[in-house]
């Protein structure tokens, strides 16, 4: 048995082999796959270039490596993925979370009514997925109190798994149902939602780390991507307070003003649209 290995050897070995399988962070990810593997920081792998890594230990970074190489996506390779200040244990049974849809939660917390001395303030987050929407509103807001909805119950069982471990089960409960199905009239101030929205047609052109390990049922929105959003957009009303906000996630571009229009022709008022951090018209949000 040889010497064990360096920090830095590690990495520079692990970043050419992601270079070679197209990743363009390749360096970044070899510094992530190596500090989920130690516990630490990334920043703490970085500063200890000179530190070493016990056989065992290589080995299982090299097999964390190849799996990167082969395209599974980081955040699952790792298990967890950092949303609004809140990290969520992932399985395949559920979508990563995307940066973009922190913005959503943003904007979700803006509409809130602000609080208020004994007033409770109640959410219903549909297709919760790992329960990351919920779980960021709840850990922004002392006063909120959120149902978290799945059709899946391999996705709720993760959504309560996350919901235990950020110490919210006291105000989050997840709920197997299809939309608002089973949810009596609880008059809800908020309705938030990112829901499948992709048209079926361009599932299949997605990057292996989405097309190969993201659940199909969080992705596929049907034809034209707005299956979901005009099932939701129909039945959220009854769901909320008479100045209740419902507000969603959409693939942008000229999904988001068809979106607005069906907010419209479903009663909705004062609707509107947000730009993500791109710059892409991408969530919609209307009153009761």
């Amino acid at each position: 048995m040889g010497p064990a290995a360096t920090f830095g050897a590690e990495l520079d070995a692990a970043t050419t082999a992601l270079e070679a399988a197209g990743l363009a962070s390749a360096r970044v990810e070899a510094e992530w796959l190596l500090a989920g593997l130690l516990g630490v920081g990334r920043v703490g792998v970085r500063l200890d270039l000179a530190g070493t890594l016990p056989e065992p230990l290589a080995e299982r970074y090299a097999h964390a490596v190849r799996r990167r190489a082969s395209r599974e996506p980081l955040q699952r390779i790792l298990g967890w993925e950092e949303f609004r200040g809140v990290r969520v244990r992932l399985t395949e049974a559920v979508l990563v979370p995307r940066p973009e849809t922190e913005t959503l939660v943003e904007w979700a917390l803006e509409l809130l009514p602000p609080p208020a001395a004994g007033r409770r303030v109640l959410a219903i987050d549909v297709g919760t997925g790992s329960g990351c929407i919920a779980c960021a509103l709840a850990a922004e807001r002392s006063d909120l109190d959120v149902v978290a909805i799945d059709v899946s119950p391999a996705a709720a069982a993760v959504a309560r798994e996350n919901v235990r471990a950020l110490q919210l089960s006291a105000r989050i409960r997840v709920v197997v149902a299809d939309l608002l199905d089973g949810i009596s009239d609880p008059g809800a101030d908020l309705i938030v939602s990112n829901p499948p929205y992709l048209p079926t047609a361009l599932v299949s052109e997605l990057p292996p780390e989405v097309r190969t390990h993201d659940p199909m049922l969080a992705l596929d929105g049907g034809a034209d991507g707005l299956a979901l959003i005009r099932r939701i957009a129909a039945v959220a009303r009854r769901g909320l307070c008479s100045s209740g906000v419902l507000v969603v996630e959409t693939a942008g571009a000229a999904q988001a003003p068809a979106t607005a229009a069906l907010f419209q022709a479903a009663g909705f008022a004062q609707v509107a649209v947000r730009a993500d951090l791109a710059g892409i018209d991408r969530f919609v949000a209307g009153r009761a």
